[in-house]
């Protein structure tokens, strides 16, 4: 039985805030969606890097460094096509939100479709 799961909410949702933020940061409204996009997407992969490896120990390569690729990747994408409609949170505080509630949503995703693809996993205390 895992007893990393918060762990790993915590460390999609750490990932999701840092890439909201760092988005918001070299994304302006007006700038051009794709370049926005494509800036979003390499810091987000960038970042998943960073914060992944440093956590993968602590909680598992899949658990880690799959749902962080698709948080940073798709996540950036996101916010930074967001900013740059200016339709992203008005504040910083509200763009680290969104991205923490999209950090977890992630997660919770890639636990539901381990789960899924393995069935109930029984624990014999072995």
């Amino acid at each position: 039985m895992r007893i990393c799961v918060l762990g790993d909410y915590l460390a999609g949702m750490a990932i999701g805030a840092l890439t909201a933020l760092v988005v918001r940061a070299i994304v302006w409204p007006g700038m051009d969606m794709v370049i926005a996009m494509l800036a979003g997407m390499g810091v987000g992969m960038a970042l998943h890097l960073v914060v992944g490896l440093m956590l993968s120990p602590l909680l598992g390569m899949f658990e880690t460094m799959i749902p962080a690729s698709m948080i940073g990747m798709y996540g950036g994408m996101l916010f930074g096509m967001r900013d740059s409609m200016a339709a992203g949170s008005q504040t910083l505080g509200a763009a680290s939100a969104v991205g923490a509630l999209f950090g977890a949503v992630i997660v919770l995703v890639f636990h539901l479709y381990d789960r899924i693809l393995r069935g109930a996993v029984v624990d014999t205390g072995e």
